[in-house]
């Protein structure tokens, strides 16, 4: 069964970005996460991580729109 929840680091991974570029996403509420433990380390739900690449997909395909019209 697939993990609910990921890391900041499988986030990187599937996204293929820098550390600083995930916790950015995460820290301005962009990517939406929580944080737990004692640690408080952050967790991504995968279905908020496919919303978010959904969303950089439509807003790509708006600005492409526009330069194009």
């Amino acid at each position: 069964m697939p993990s609910r929840f990921l890391t900041l680091a499988d986030v990187t991974e599937v996204l293929n970005i820098s550390a600083p570029q995930a916790y950015a996403l995460v820290r301005s509420g962009e990517l939406p996460a929580i944080q737990i433990g004692g640690r408080l380390q952050w967790r991504i739900e995968s279905a908020e991580l496919e919303k978010y690449i959904q969303r950089m997909y439509e807003e790509t395909r708006a600005r492409n729109s526009a330069d194009a019209g």
